[in-house]
């Protein structure tokens, strides 16, 4: 079928009370839209749905005989008005009269739009007379934009030109305010989305650098040189011609997206969600191999959104700025070939990027001259059309460009502006190869928030700041930066830590291999070169020692120490370890986090202090923490007698864990809250003793499946547990420390939330040996996401073994996993609970029966049960779902 059948059988529905031959028509154009989509431009086919649509309303309109009604018009306005529509784009009609309708004419206007609505079209209606229209539009920016490309489908062309010329009248939105409402609705948009594309899962209409922004630089020119056409705006010296074909070809792109995935969802979807995207990906021809299909378009997605940002920030500021010709209040010249208008670097002539190295050089002018605010749209303009122009070869294999870009890693303040400018522009991508192939590279999990490259940007503004003079938020790493020598090093492994994605194998060590050939083509000394290329292959080593190992564990400091070697390589590692989980989401960073890391840092530092003897470390630890506590006890009242017999019953591993004001905090709700009957359990909650979080604290006598409880009680109420201490005295009693957050890694504050959820898990308690009901759903996401269940064992210890799992984080996991200790007969010491994204990566420490390591074939046992329990519950849900 064609759209000429098409208008053919909207042409021949003789009564407009046939709803079945308008429904039939609806039908045949979404069948035509699908078997046409791998087959024509969607561009017509974006048009070819408004020119059906057209058809349809216009012929429905006479068959009521409303085109015989004097002064009525029906005019399409917003994106129908433009003459485009997608498969389940909203049909947004005026319907326009000179004066208010008689009652006749109402009622058969209603019944149009009954009909409307039974056969499934997605209007959005109005009916008003021209004044009306006016009286609305001046108060509201919406209406106002709809009417900007409004067409007339049929009636009355007086009323239709009436409207037009009150449009222009000096009473209505000047081009002045009109575009300032838009550039702040653009703002506010922006924002909700914290100015950024590169989502997980992007809106393809309303996202920054998306079709909204591309309509944007359309709705202001258009209003002011008052033409219909987007291409009439090249005469008006807005865009180039080439710029103009950009601007489509970019649209056009993501035009295909937005069609495909409303073919896919069968309804109005403009995000871009996990549900959709390995289907939208094999529609477009992306492949049918799942995620490595997801990839690739969304990689393609946003280098498009990139291109569209910088068209969107040019020709808005190109129209502030030279078409409402707003007076420059500030002029400074900088040199021959730049000047500021108020805080604009702009170019002096039309020849000052005539090279490679005239870019980089330029970036040194904008480090040196910090009144630069940012880059004048003709500025942007040339610089864009360099960029291109020298896109025959990459930057850095030319020697000059190599001297220069390594005075920019050098410049105290290059860091700021210019390394936003050299990322957001494509001048990074145009001078190193390796960055080039990272450009918009998706990182498919709720782990990673943004591209690889996007990722990066983040991550070097981070360590950019801790050289701010107010900068105080991580007074170490400020500590750290301040005292190094030569501070390009840590910039130039941040640069490279993940440049090595999407290869295939460790990307840490594609990384390492890449900085050191690098280094050596720039000059830097072999020992610096290496410290660099240590940090790449190795910068993923403390955020996994922190939140999947014990850190109080002596050979667990003993071997990282080891690795590590020296204060220099650790100071390096921290700094940069810190700024790469804050860059990765902005939901991933919270206290516990930050406790780890700093743990860590510290315990390491005191060991290399003590020639890695971590043993005395952690001694010295155990006795410093006593005493302190004690102070803190002994001032309070508390009997030492009474102290010294419940401290006599627990070993001095607990005292090396716990900072003081826990320790304290234990002893003092132990001695004077226990309860006397042997059956009943203790619980507690502090939000004051733990600077990451808030600890949960349970003490009676050990019974079984008493993890498991507390667990799913705190996971069906939204906590998430980060670490669980679970310690037995020589006694017998059972002594467990949860820390626990909100699910979203904030810290729980409410007294009242605080109390409920003590109630809850002390309730639970009184209920031995049966399982709690934890309700909680999966979300929508993670069920989109595989994550097979791997379990490792780690039997260094003969007492202990210990146990790191990755699994998906579905709901009521923790509960699952202390059922099944409990049913092998193990028994859980430790676990360190780790959340990334949508995988859980925990660590437990476990025995068996006989408080010793597990043997192989019990290793063996427990990993099958393990992976059959959890991957078994991934698929039912997965079942659920479809």
């Amino acid at each position: 079928m064609s759209l000429s059948d098409l208008l053919y059988l909207v042409d021949r529905i003789p009564r407009v009370d046939d709803t079945k031959a308008f429904k039939d028509c609806v039908e045949r154009s979404y069948q035509w839209l699908d078997e046409q989509f791998n087959q024509t431009q969607v561009d017509e086919l974006v048009h070819g749905r408004a020119t059906f649509v057209d058809a349809l309303l216009c012929h429905a309109w006479r068959l009521l005989e409303l085109d015989k009604v004097k002064h009525l018009s029906l005019v399409a306005v917003g994106g129908y008005g433009r003459g485009q529509l997608q498969p389940h784009s909203d049909i947004d009609l005026l319907i326009l009269s000179q004066r208010p309708l008689g009652k006749s004419t109402q009622e058969t206007l209603s019944r149009f739009i009954t009909l409307l609505w039974d056969i499934k079209l997605d209007v959005g209606q109005a009916v008003r007379t021209v004044k009306q229209t006016i009286s609305l539009a001046k108060e509201d920016i919406t209406i106002a934009t709809n009417l900007v490309e409004s067409r007339l489908l049929i009636g009355c062309q007086d009323t239709f030109a009436g409207l037009q010329t009150k449009m222009r009248s000096r009473s209505y939105w000047s081009s002045k305010d009109f575009f300032i409402a838009k550039h702040n609705e653009q703002k506010a948009r922006h924002a909700k989305f914290h100015g950024t594309a590169y989502n997980l899962e992007p809106n393809v209409k309303e996202n920054p650098g998306c079709l909204r922004d591309i309509q944007s630089i359309g709705w202001v020119a258009k209003k002011h040189f008052q033409v219909w056409n987007g291409k009439e705006l090249v005469e008006h010296g807005y865009f180039t011609a080439g710029e103009w074909a950009e601007l489509i070809e970019c649209r056009s792109h993501l035009w295909k997206i937005r069609f495909a995935l409303h073919l896919e969802a069968g309804r109005s979807e403009n995000r871009l969600l996990f549900d959709y995207q390995a289907d939208v990906a094999r529609r477009l021809g992306y492949g049918d191999d799942g995620k490595a299909s997801v990839e690739r378009m969304m990689k393609a997605f946003f280098r498009i959104v990139r291109r569209v940002n910088e068209l969107n920030d040019m020709l808005l500021q190109h129209f502030t700025q030279d078409i409402l010709a707003l007076k420059v209040q500030e002029q400074v010249p900088i040199n021959a070939d730049f000047e500021l208008n108020d805080g604009l670097i702009t170019p002096t002539n039309e020849q000052v990027f005539d090279s490679p190295e005239s870019i980089l050089q330029f970036l040194l002018l904008v480090a040196d001259t910090p009144a630069v605010k940012g880059l004048h749209s003709s500025c942007l303009r040339q610089l864009r059309n360099a960029r291109r122009a020298f896109h025959t070869e990459y930057f850095c294999t030319r020697p000059t460009c190599r001297e220069l870009f390594m005075q920019l890693l050098r410049h105290p303040d290059f860091f700021g502006l210019g390394w936003d400018l050299m990322h957001r522009h494509g001048i990074l991508q145009a001078y190193l190869p390796q960055w080039d192939q990272i450009v918009g590279m998706m990182q498919f999990d709720l782990f990673h928030a943004y591209t690889v490259d996007e990722h990066t940007h983040r991550l070097v503004k981070h360590v950019y700041q801790y050289h701010q003079p107010e900068y105080d938020e991580f007074p170490r790493c400020k500590r750290i930066v301040k005292n190094l020598d030569k501070p390009e090093l840590l910039y130039i492994a941040a640069i490279f830590h993940d440049i090595g994605k999407g290869r295939g194998g460790d990307h840490s060590q594609l990384g390492a291999v890449d900085v050191a050939e690098f280094c050596e083509s720039h000059g830097i000394e072999p020992q610096d070169a290496e410290l660099v290329r240590w940090l790449v292959a190795s910068h993923l080593l403390m955020s996994v020692v922190a939140q999947r190992r014990d850190i109080y564990d002596p050979d667990v400091i003993n071997d990282f120490a080891g690795k590590v070697k020296s204060h220099n390589h650790l100071n390096h590692l921290y700094a940069l370890t810190l700024a790469d989980i804050r860059a990765t989401n902005d939901n991933l960073w919270n206290d516990w986090k930050s406790s780890l890391l700093r743990e860590l840092y510290l315990l390491t530092q005191k060991a290399l202090d003590n020639g890695l003897q971590c043993q005395v470390t952690l001694q010295e630890r155990v006795a410093k923490h006593q005493a302190e506590t004690r102070e803190l006890l002994l001032q309070e009242g508390i009997d030492e007698t009474a102290l010294n017999t419940f401290w006599a019953r627990l070993n001095e591993d607990y005292f090396a864990r716990f900072k003081p004001a826990q320790l304290a905090w234990h002893a003092r709700t132990i001695l004077t809250e226990a309860p006397q009957n042997e059956e009943d359990l203790l619980v507690d909650i502090s939000e004051t003793t733990n600077k990451a979080g808030t600890e949960l604290l349970v003490y009676g006598k050990d019974r079984p499946a008493l993890f498991a409880q507390v667990a799913s009680v705190l996971d069906s109420r939204n906590c998430s547990i980060h670490d669980a201490q679970i310690l037995s005295t020589m006694d017998g009693y059972v002594f467990d420390s949860f820390l626990i957050l909100e699910q979203d890694g904030t810290r729980i504050t409410s007294p009242s939330r605080l109390a409920s959820l003590e109630k809850a898990v002390a309730t639970q308690l009184t209920k031995p040996g049966r399982e709690h009901t934890n309700k909680r759903k999966m979300s929508r996401q993670m069920k989109q996401l595989n994550v097979p269940t791997k379990v490792r064992f780690y039997s260094n210890q003969a007492d202990v073994t210990l146990m790191e799992m990755e699994a998906l984080d579905a709901p009521g996991l923790l509960a699952k996993i202390g059922h099944l200790f409990v049913a092998l007969n193990l028994n859980l010491h430790m676990a360190k609970i780790s959340t990334i994204g949508e995988r859980a990566e925990d660590l437990f420490i476990i025995s068996n029966a006989d408080d010793q390591a597990l043997t192989t074939e019990q290793q063996v046992e427990l990993k099958q049960r393990l992976t059959t329990l959890l991957d078994q519950s991934q698929q039912s849900e997965e079942t659920c779902l479809n």
